[in-house]
């Protein structure tokens, strides 16, 4: 087997094991999948955690769609009680979307409810696994910093 070959082998079967952590965690329940938002919600939501507020026209290039379908899906965000509008400060015509206390909430309980299944599974394995295993995902973290933040 050459070297390109053993490469291709192992993503693929590192891939793999990725799919199946993510099958196995999507089976528990988690505030990821009881918060009934759709998938475009669950974007915005994120978004804004992301980058303190937006505009509607930034969510609609983020989300690559148009303004419109980013106006009704700010409102059903609205009446849940997860987003809220307001005037932005610098230009008075542009309406800024930002989370509110609950969709602020919302994302923490989301990303708790991971970070506490996986931190379950690591505290299973020994400390030399748990040395290697931090070795390489700082190292995946900063090539994914080359590759996305340049």
């Amino acid at each position: 087997m050459s070297v390109d070959d053993e490469r291709e082998d192992l993503i693929e079967r590192i891939t793999e094991t990725q799919r199946g952590l993510g099958r196995t965690f999507a089976r528990h329940p988690s505030p990821l999948f009881t918060s009934n938002l759709t998938m475009r919600q669950l974007k915005v939501v994120m978004l804004l955690s992301l980058n303190g507020s937006a505009s509607g026209q930034n969510l609609a290039q983020d989300l690559g769609v148009g303004l419109g379908t980013v106006t009704g899906i700010v409102d059903r965000l609205v009446t849940a009680g997860l987003v809220s509008r307001h005037e932005d400060p610098h230009d008075r015509r542009v309406r800024r979307v930002e989370l509110t206390a609950a969709g602020a909430e919302l994302v923490e309980e989301i990303q708790d409810a991971g970070l506490q299944q996986y931190r379950r599974i690591v505290a299973h394995l020994d400390t030399e696994t748990l040395r290697a295993l931090e070795l390489v995902t700082r190292r995946i973290r900063a090539v994914a910093d080359e590759l996305f933040n340049p």
